[in-house]
Protein backbone atom coordinates (compact mmCIF):
# COMPACT_ATOMS: atom_id res chain seq x y z
CA UNK A 1 0.00 0.00 0.00
CA UNK A 2 1.27 3.34 -0.97
CA UNK A 3 2.19 6.09 2.03
CA UNK A 4 -0.33 8.79 2.51
CA UNK A 5 2.16 11.06 3.47
CA UNK A 6 4.69 12.49 0.87
CA UNK A 7 8.34 13.04 2.00
CA UNK A 8 9.39 16.33 2.69
CA UNK A 9 12.34 17.36 0.30
CA UNK A 10 15.52 17.77 2.17
CA UNK A 11 16.68 21.59 2.45
CA UNK A 12 20.18 22.31 0.77
CA UNK A 13 22.74 23.18 3.21
CA UNK A 14 23.02 26.63 1.70
CA UNK A 15 19.34 27.09 2.15
CA UNK A 16 20.01 26.06 6.03
CA UNK A 17 22.96 28.33 6.62
CA UNK A 18 21.09 30.96 5.11
CA UNK A 19 17.79 31.06 6.98
CA UNK A 20 20.61 30.50 10.28
CA UNK A 21 22.27 33.67 9.19
CA UNK A 22 18.72 35.96 8.79
CA UNK A 23 17.81 34.92 12.01
CA UNK A 24 20.70 35.43 13.57
CA UNK A 25 20.81 38.90 11.96
CA UNK A 26 17.40 39.60 12.47
CA UNK A 27 17.93 38.82 16.58
CA UNK A 28 21.09 41.27 17.09
CA UNK A 29 19.09 43.99 15.29
CA UNK A 30 16.28 43.57 18.18
CA UNK A 31 18.91 43.38 20.69
CA UNK A 32 20.17 46.23 19.22
CA UNK A 33 17.86 48.06 19.06
CA UNK A 34 15.70 47.46 22.24
CA UNK A 35 18.51 45.66 24.64
CA UNK A 36 22.53 46.21 24.51
CA UNK A 37 24.57 48.54 22.37
CA UNK A 38 28.18 48.33 22.15
CA UNK A 39 30.31 51.63 21.98
CA UNK A 40 33.98 52.70 21.74
CA UNK A 41 35.87 55.43 23.82
CA UNK A 42 37.77 57.57 21.18
CA UNK A 43 38.34 60.27 23.81
CA UNK A 44 39.96 61.66 26.95
CA UNK A 45 36.86 63.18 28.37
CA UNK A 46 35.91 60.91 30.57
CA UNK A 47 39.17 60.04 32.02
CA UNK A 48 39.94 57.91 34.33
CA UNK A 49 36.70 56.25 34.50
CA UNK A 50 36.88 56.09 30.80
CA UNK A 51 39.92 55.29 29.02
CA UNK A 52 40.95 55.33 24.94
CA UNK A 53 40.27 52.30 23.76
CA UNK A 54 37.45 50.71 26.37
CA UNK A 55 34.82 48.90 24.48
CA UNK A 56 31.83 49.27 26.45
CA UNK A 57 28.37 47.84 26.43
CA UNK A 58 25.40 49.98 27.41
CA UNK A 59 21.97 49.39 28.30
CA UNK A 60 19.48 50.78 26.32
CA UNK A 61 15.84 50.03 28.44
CA UNK A 62 16.91 51.70 31.93
CA UNK A 63 15.11 55.03 30.68
CA UNK A 64 12.73 53.02 28.29
CA UNK A 65 12.08 51.48 24.91
CA UNK A 66 11.62 54.11 21.67
CA UNK A 67 10.43 53.53 19.01
CA UNK A 68 12.76 52.41 16.20
CA UNK A 69 14.17 55.93 14.70
CA UNK A 70 12.09 57.99 16.51
CA UNK A 71 12.61 60.04 20.28
CA UNK A 72 9.04 58.70 20.97
CA UNK A 73 8.72 56.06 23.73
CA UNK A 74 6.59 53.03 23.78
CA UNK A 75 7.11 53.02 27.34
CA UNK A 76 9.02 54.78 29.31
CA UNK A 77 11.13 53.75 31.98
CA UNK A 78 13.22 55.10 35.17
CA UNK A 79 14.48 58.78 34.97
CA UNK A 80 18.52 59.18 34.30
CA UNK A 81 20.06 59.91 38.12
CA UNK A 82 22.46 62.06 39.15
CA UNK A 83 25.42 60.09 38.66
CA UNK A 84 24.72 57.65 35.97
CA UNK A 85 27.43 57.84 32.99
CA UNK A 86 25.11 58.05 29.86
CA UNK A 87 25.08 57.92 25.72
CA UNK A 88 23.42 60.59 23.77
CA UNK A 89 23.64 62.24 20.99
CA UNK A 90 25.93 65.16 20.44
CA UNK A 91 23.28 68.38 20.78
CA UNK A 92 24.74 70.21 17.60
CA UNK A 93 25.07 67.04 15.34
CA UNK A 94 22.80 63.89 16.13
CA UNK A 95 24.48 61.75 14.04
CA UNK A 96 27.33 61.28 16.83
CA UNK A 97 26.91 59.90 19.81
CA UNK A 98 28.69 61.49 23.49
CA UNK A 99 29.27 59.90 26.76
CA UNK A 100 29.42 61.79 30.03
CA UNK A 101 28.01 61.83 33.32
CA UNK A 102 25.03 63.32 34.60
CA UNK A 103 25.61 66.22 37.36
CA UNK A 104 22.11 67.56 37.12
CA UNK A 105 18.74 66.86 37.04
CA UNK A 106 15.43 68.53 36.10
CA UNK A 107 15.05 71.26 38.94
CA UNK A 108 18.71 71.29 40.24
CA UNK A 109 20.47 74.43 40.40
CA UNK A 110 23.72 73.86 38.56
CA UNK A 111 27.10 76.48 38.94
CA UNK A 112 30.94 76.13 38.83
CA UNK A 113 32.89 78.30 40.95
CA UNK A 114 36.68 78.02 40.16
CA UNK A 115 36.55 74.52 38.89
CA UNK A 116 34.44 73.33 42.48
CA UNK A 117 30.84 72.17 41.28
CA UNK A 118 28.09 73.42 43.19
CA UNK A 119 24.00 71.67 43.00
CA UNK A 120 21.46 73.14 45.09
CA UNK A 121 24.21 75.75 46.48
CA UNK A 122 25.90 72.60 48.28
CA UNK A 123 29.16 71.55 46.99
CA UNK A 124 29.56 68.25 45.30
CA UNK A 125 31.94 65.89 46.16
CA UNK A 126 33.59 63.98 43.67
CA UNK A 127 35.94 61.74 43.84
CA UNK A 128 36.19 60.30 40.37
CA UNK A 129 36.94 64.00 38.84
CA UNK A 130 40.52 64.41 37.21
CA UNK A 131 41.81 67.96 36.31
CA UNK A 132 44.55 68.77 33.90
CA UNK A 133 44.68 72.08 34.07
CA UNK A 134 44.82 72.54 38.15
CA UNK A 135 45.98 76.17 38.22
CA UNK A 136 43.98 77.68 35.21
CA UNK A 137 40.61 79.63 35.26
CA UNK A 138 38.74 79.75 31.88
CA UNK A 139 35.05 80.87 31.53
CA UNK A 140 33.06 78.53 31.07
CA UNK A 141 35.38 75.76 31.65
CA UNK A 142 35.79 76.66 35.44
CA UNK A 143 33.11 79.47 36.26
CA UNK A 144 29.52 78.83 35.31
CA UNK A 145 25.89 79.69 35.96
CA UNK A 146 23.86 79.40 38.02
CA UNK A 147 21.47 78.07 36.01
CA UNK A 148 18.19 75.86 36.50
CA UNK A 149 18.11 72.37 34.46
CA UNK A 150 14.79 72.76 32.70
CA UNK A 151 12.09 69.71 32.70
CA UNK A 152 13.07 66.26 30.74
CA UNK A 153 16.86 67.50 30.75
CA UNK A 154 20.17 66.90 32.47
CA UNK A 155 23.27 68.85 32.76
CA UNK A 156 26.43 66.27 32.24
CA UNK A 157 29.90 66.82 32.51
CA UNK A 158 32.81 64.66 31.89
CA UNK A 159 35.06 63.04 34.41
CA UNK A 160 38.28 64.97 32.93
CA UNK A 161 37.00 68.24 33.68
CA UNK A 162 39.65 70.30 31.98
CA UNK A 163 39.76 68.77 28.94
CA UNK A 164 35.91 68.04 28.20
CA UNK A 165 33.03 69.47 26.09
CA UNK A 166 29.87 69.14 27.65
CA UNK A 167 26.88 71.30 29.12
CA UNK A 168 29.06 73.87 30.09
CA UNK A 169 29.78 74.94 27.05
CA UNK A 170 26.36 73.63 24.64
CA UNK A 171 23.28 73.24 26.96
CA UNK A 172 21.58 70.21 28.05
CA UNK A 173 20.73 67.53 27.08
CA UNK A 174 17.10 66.13 25.74
CA UNK A 175 15.54 63.00 27.71
CA UNK A 176 14.41 61.90 24.34
CA UNK A 177 18.03 62.66 23.12
CA UNK A 178 19.58 59.47 25.63
CA UNK A 179 20.93 56.64 23.74
CA UNK A 180 21.69 54.29 26.06
CA UNK A 181 23.03 53.66 29.99
CA UNK A 182 26.73 52.80 29.96
CA UNK A 183 26.92 49.44 32.08
CA UNK A 184 29.90 47.17 31.49
CA UNK A 185 33.46 46.89 29.67
CA UNK A 186 34.22 43.78 27.70
CA UNK A 187 37.01 44.60 26.27
CA UNK A 188 40.23 47.72 26.59
CA UNK A 189 43.14 47.94 25.07
CA UNK A 190 45.61 50.88 24.29
CA UNK A 191 47.43 49.28 20.93
CA UNK A 192 47.69 45.46 20.11
CA UNK A 193 50.12 44.61 22.20
CA UNK A 194 48.54 46.33 25.48
CA UNK A 195 45.55 44.40 26.52
CA UNK A 196 44.08 46.05 30.02
CA UNK A 197 43.08 42.52 31.05
CA UNK A 198 42.37 44.22 34.54
CA UNK A 199 39.73 45.89 32.81
CA UNK A 200 37.66 43.72 31.20
CA UNK A 201 34.28 42.93 32.78
CA UNK A 202 34.50 45.89 34.95
CA UNK A 203 30.99 47.59 35.85
CA UNK A 204 31.24 51.21 35.05
CA UNK A 205 30.68 53.84 37.81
Amino acid sequence: MASMFTKKPKKSLVREYSEALIVALMLALVIRTFALQAFKIPSESMLETLLVGDHLLATKFDYGIKIPFTHNYLWRGEDPKRGDIIIFEYPNDPDVDFIKRIVGVPGDVIEVRKKQLFRNGQPVKEDYIRFADPEGIQAPRDNYGPITVPKDKYFVMGDNRDNSMDSRFWGCVDRSAIVAKAWRIYWSWGGIRDIRWGRIGRAIR
